[in-house]
């Protein structure tokens, strides 16, 4: 963060200083909210938590080197007290953007946030200095604290946007005000909450309606081959850039095709020219996200060639999402096991299905290692099938649902499509997923492992990759 006096903290966010004996004292270190991470001149946010309070812990990070904590409550040592903390570290993030005067990009979608947000902040570092939302920080809390790490140095600073409910984005858009606003998809993500993709599409515009004016430089990347999406262009006074395999998208991909390992190889067209990319990220949909984040840096003024070069050789920056490991034996574990819904659940099978076509040819088999999807209301049962009848479809070998009521309804889809006697089975949980898998599991065999965050199935993965650990539980 910028070097601010603990005086002028106090004044952007209305607080009283206690305790503090040099209010001409700056913040040299990062703002954070765990008083593990504490470094010399942090600002340590005290947040009161359902099972932790912060507070508690106000002594242990001044010790540790902090040189003052935001706090809700005097707390005995240097502090700037103020009525709300997620409020006023919120105002400080936007203080010090507009100081800063850094690009904005902010982006939002039902699937690929996060893994979209890693190619534009892996292509735009190339560019110049990047700060991006690490993992998946993308709420009141985690954008603030991602903003607050912008330096003098820093050009480009990439938000991340999740929402559970109407008027979130709007909320996150006043914090950090974006001049640059992308758009992934409308899908089926908390479906339950929202009530349904037009509701869902109404949050995610928000973002859009956030953007200045093209006059004012104001720009809005959508997705052409999302309807939802593609509609947004009426809800913003930016100017409105396309990004897709549509032909009328201005940065769009062509002669898209697979490789044998199951990597994505297409020819991207932009206004200023073509060029060839092969990512090393897995499966078919990663190609919209790279598209989105050609077009973001496109529109920073990026030339083709530099994009495509820094498309082709980026990686996966956040755990859990795609993370490809072949262990010494041959067998490769898929964990995708960050998070679920039944776009990504697709996707993850289709690339599944990719990968193992190579491996089948020699015999070896793929495994999909599913559990519940989370937050899918009345469509829950309807999702679940769909997508055990998805994995007989694709050919996967085998299909292990893992847990309770749901994980039944994915063995049911299974069944219902023609899976037969011991091509799909019904496991009670992560620990006998594990057994199973030891048990069975072949050199070549490739296995996929995903499921909503809150089921924990990454265990799974880790522990397939330890041969000698076990699940540890969560």
């Amino acid at each position: 963060m910028i070097a601010l006096s603990l005086a002028e903290i106090a004044e952007i966010v209305g607080g009283q200083a206690h305790d503090i004996p040099d209010p001409a004292i700056r913040i040299t270190g990062p703002v954070v909210i765990d008083s593990r991470e504490v470094r010399a001149g942090s600002l340590f946010a005290a947040f009161a938590g359902e099972h932790v309070d912060g507070h508690d812990y106000a002594e242990r990070a001044v010790e540790a080197g902090a040189a003052a904590v935001l706090a809700a409550r005097p707390v005995g040592v240097p502090a700037i007290v103020v009525d709300d903390v997620q409020s006023a570290l919120g105002a400080l993030a936007r203080a010090v953007v507009e100081r800063l005067g850094t690009d904005v990009v902010a982006l939002t979608g039902s699937a690929g946030k996060t893994s979209t947000k890693d190619l534009i902040a892996q292509v735009l570092d190339r560019h110049a200095p990047t700060v991006w939302t690490p993992g998946s920080l993308n709420n009141e809390i985690g954008l603030p604290l991602t903003a607050l790490r912008a330096s003098d140095e820093t050009r480009h600073l990439i938000l991340e946007m999740g929402a559970r409910g109407i008027g979130h984005i709007r909320y996150l858009t006043e914090l950090t005000p974006p001049r640059i606003g992308l758009v992934l998809n409308v899908g089926s993500a908390h479906i339950g909450e929202f009530g349904g993709r037009e509701q869902i599409a109404q949050a995610k515009g928000e973002l859009v309606e956030s953007l200045p004016s093209a006059e004012e430089g104001g720009i809005a990347v959508l997705n052409a081959d999302d309807p939802f999406v593609r509609a947004m262009a009426s809800r913003t006074k930016a100017r409105v850039t396309l990004f897709g395999e549509a032909d009328e998208a201005a940065v769009r991909a062509e002669n898209v095709h697979l490789t044998e390992h199951g990597q994505p190889s297409f020819r991207l067209h932009t206004p200023t020219g073509c060029s060839d990319v092969t990512l090393r990220l897995y499966g078919e949909h990663h190609v919209s996200n790279a598209l989105a984040a050609a077009a973001v840096a496109h529109e920073l003024g990026m030339p083709v060639e530099e994009i495509a070069t820094a498309l082709s050789e980026a990686g996966t920056l956040s755990r859990w999402r795609m993370e490809v490991t072949e262990r010494p034996d041959g067998v490769t574990i898929v964990n995708d096991a960050y998070n679920a819904n039944p776009e990504s659940m697709r996707a993850a099978l289709r690339a599944l299905a990719a990968m193992g076509r190579a491996a089948q040819a020699r015999g070896a088999r793929t495994w999909a290692v599913l559990g519940k999807m989370a937050e899918l209301g009345d469509a829950s049962l309807v999702e679940h099938d769909a997508v055990g009848r998805l994995a007989v479809r694709l050919n996967v070998s085998k299909l292990v649902a893992v847990g309770g009521r749901e994980a039944s309804w994915l063995q049911l889809g299974a069944y219902n499509e023609g899976s037969w006697g011991e091509e799909s089975v019904h496991v009670s949980d992560a620990q006998a997923a594990v057994d199973l898998l030891r048990n069975e599991l072949r050199p070549g065999d490739v296995v996929l492992v995903k499921a909503s965050r809150s089921v924990g199935l990454e265990q799974v993965a880790l522990a397939l990759l330890d041969t000698e650990g076990e699940v540890t539980g969560r």
